[in-house]
């Protein structure tokens, strides 16, 4: 298993498609909190009721000034179709190709199944990873440590 990057480690910057002509980088958020939620695939049921929490509790995220960004190996067409029916309003981003390479700069791909590991990181300012936590695959990790 990889090791997750821990507190004090410079975030990695990423860009990644949110659309299929959209992307987003973490660069855009310079100077503001960020949460990244890794998870598995969109259509688990575990992701499902852990993204739908998110989704329930944003207004706490935004009031701690923090973005919430989703990111899986799903595509972007999988991604639209997940928070359509899940009536998400944060963005899930495509970690799609090359796979998982994202992941992978935050210790958190699953090489075995070719997924990412469900693992929350909080971005501070800076740019810096102010905490990390790796949930047992089928847990549900909550928002107990980031919200």
């Amino acid at each position: 298993m990889a090791q997750l990057l821990t507190k004090g480690a410079p975030a990695p910057d990423f860009t990644l498609h949110v659309t299929p002509d959209q992307t987003l980088s973490l660069n855009e958020f310079a100077g503001r909190r960020v949460v990244l939620a890794f998870y598995p695939a969109d259509w688990s049921p575990v992701c499902g009721d852990q993204m739908s929490l998110y989704n329930h509790i944003l207004p706490e995220f935004r009031r701690h000034g923090a973005e919430l960004l989703g990111i899986s190996v799903d595509g972007v067409w999988c991604h639209q179709a997940f928070a359509r029916d899940r009536k998400l309003h944060f963005a899930l981003l495509s970690d799609f190709e090359p796979k998982g390479a994202v992941a992978r700069s935050y210790g958190a791909y699953r090489e075995a199944e070719g997924v990412s590991e469900r693992a929350l990181f909080i971005i501070d300012e800076k740019g810096v990873v102010a905490w990390s936590y790796r949930s047992p695959i089928a847990v549900n990790p909550g928002a107990d440590g980031c919200a």
